[in-house]
């Protein structure tokens, strides 16, 4: 696995359903950065309630995607089309496990949580249905905490370091939060996570009430 482009931006506004909306939404590839426990430098976002801080420091999207979504969508895609930083060949949402602590270049990131994909990104591409077709497919990519700083390069490694051994997948929560899985056991498997955030818990604990 390794790093095919990181992408960064700074907020702007941009022209999203008929009208401006400010966002960071619209990365572009860089040579290098320096990762920061909350983004990397150069980078930010616009929406601070729903986007940035520890848990949601980094976005990543697997490179390996593109090409269905090409199809999908009828066009070419740029580097850091789905505004995320790290575009990764090879770390698919059905390998990755929420816990899970890789390397790449001085900098160390754990896997805390699925990418919820949001209305500006349906905005950025002109499909009002996109949320609902990200769901569908599960290529949702996920974000990562930051356990160590440091620079980190386009085309550096990708590198499993330590494998949660709870071995929870990001498709796996996935499938419990869109799909609705009901089983008991499913739900208390992700809760017991302790490294996935605590508002996740906190509502799948709600949904483990429902059962």
């Amino acid at each position: 696995m390794k790093i095919i482009s990181l992408n960064v931006a700074l907020p702007q506004l941009h022209s999203l359903g008929g009208g401006y909306v400010m966002t960071a939404g619209y990365k572009t590839p860089v040579a290098s950065a320096m990762l920061r426990f909350h983004n990397f430098e150069g980078d930010r976002q616009a929406d601070l309630i729903n986007h940035g801080g520890a848990d949601k420091a980094v976005c990543v999207y697997p490179y390996d995607h593109y090409r269905y979504w090409e199809e999908v969508l009828g066009t070419t895609l740029s580097l850091g089309a789905f505004s995320e930083n790290l575009t990764i060949d090879g770390a698919r949402e059905t390998e990755v496990c929420i816990g899970d602590i890789f390397g790449i270049g001085e900098a160390l990131v754990q896997v805390s949580q699925p990418r919820q994909p949001c209305a500006k990104l349906a905005g950025k591409f002109k499909r009002k249905d996109f949320i609902g077709e990200v769901v569908g497919a599960g290529f949702s990519g996920f974000y990562v905490r930051v356990v160590k700083e440091g620079m980190v390069k386009a085309g550096d490694g990708f590198q499993l370091l330590t494998p949660h051994p709870a071995r929870v997948t990001v498709a796996f929560v996935n499938e419990v939060l869109y799909h609705q899985r009901t089983e008991a056991e499913d739900i208390r498997r992700v809760i017991s996570v302790k490294e996935l955030p605590a508002s996740w818990r906190k509502m799948l604990k709600g949904y483990l009430k429902r059962v």
